[in-house]
């Protein structure tokens, strides 16, 4: 179905401004981590094994708010960790709504029933929370039996507030086209959230479990059945067209992870925020010093089986960008 349209426009409008200014590396959405901590030990989740010293520190608003504005990203993706565990995660929300951003707040639910009348319903807002699939599979993931249970609770109560509620889905070996399907189905027509995000499961090196991440084919394979009976269309998914393409190996892109870059309490994370580098203090820094060209299928290894959403969602929207056939093919499916 594509993107909202406002968030649509938003990011066209950002990227017709980068053409004008000849900017070849600019961020699209911004990944902001303003902590650590968490109140869940997800296997294919690693930033709790911070040291403790750092699990206790957050980010403040100020912070926040300097590293949107000087990488002047139109979209805002407020992470962690559990973001609600932040005592100012309303404030760095309305500072970024001010800001005219579209601000994600993305967050395992839990806590969302008592921080809800904090926030208000604002078309430039939207709750992002994670579902790994249905009941039993998801309170696997989260290593937590009655989560999936609090999760579709808290949906429904945002939704009821007048809320747009997205999902996060990511999909591992232990899945299957028809798992795929039924995740998104529930999602779609009973739940019926505005938005559905899904990427495979990439192999996150500070992640405790590491064997049920997916392969390449294996990506393709799982996404092209699951996608095979035409429900694609039906699904309100998250994404562009080519993104959703490349999943079923219909189209191959070059990663570009300059476009989602991440900030965190350690600073820019080069090159991407699966891949732990180092850290660099400004985002001028980041795109300057980091060796864009060493990163991808078939020039680092870590990086040959990732078909994660942050590095070819946006090559994916450029080349929307690009084609006139793809922007009336976006438009259309919108």
């Amino acid at each position: 179905m594509g993107l909202p349209l406002n968030l649509a426009a938003k990011i066209g409008t950002h990227l017709v401004k980068q053409k004008i200014k000849r900017n070849d590396k600019f961020t699209m959405i911004v990944e902001i981590e303003p902590l650590f901590a968490c109140n869940l030990k997800c296997g294919g989740c690693g930033k709790i094994q911070q040291p403790h010293d750092v699990l206790k520190k957050r980010m403040p608003v100020e912070q926040v708010v300097a590293a949107v504005e000087e990488c002047g990203a139109p979209m805002v993706s407020l992470a962690g960790g559990e973001p609600l565990m932040h005592k100012d995660i309303d404030k760095i929300v309305e500072a970024l709504l001010r800001r005219k951003k579209f601000v994600v707040l993305c967050t395992n639910a839990v806590l969302l029933p008592k921080h809800l009348h904090k926030f208000k319903p604002n078309r430039n807002f939207a709750w992002m929370v994670h579902l790994d699939g249905l009941e039993e599979r998801h309170d696997e993931a989260v290593a937590k039996e009655g989560v999936f249970k609090e999760a579709v609770a808290a949906i429904k109560m945002a939704k009821a507030a007048g809320f747009q509620v997205f999902t996060n889905s990511t999909f591992f070996n232990t899945d299957s086209p028809e798992s795929v399907r039924e995740v998104l189905d529930y999602l779609n027509d009973d739940l019926k959230v505005d938005r559905m995000q899904i990427s495979p499961g990439y192999a996150y090196e500070k992640a405790p479990i590491q064997h049920r991440f997916l392969g390449v084919e294996q990506t393709r394979k799982m996404f092209r059945e699951a996608f095979s009976d035409g429900k694609r269309k039906k699904w309100r998914l998250n994404h562009s067209a080519l993104f959703l393409d490349f999943l079923e190996g219909k189209r191959e892109f070059e990663c570009t992870p300059w476009a989602i870059p991440s900030y965190s309490l350690l600073g820019w994370q080069q090159p991407c925020y699966l891949m732990g580098d180092g850290y660099v203090p400004t985002y001028k820094e980041l795109i300057e010093t980091t060796e864009w060209d060493n990163f991808g299928r078939g020039k680092d290894p870590r990086c040959d089986n990732c078909m994660a959403h942050c590095g070819y969602e946006p090559t994916a929207v450029l080349a929307t960008m690009g084609s006139l056939k793809e922007s009336l093919r976006a438009v259309v499916s919108g």
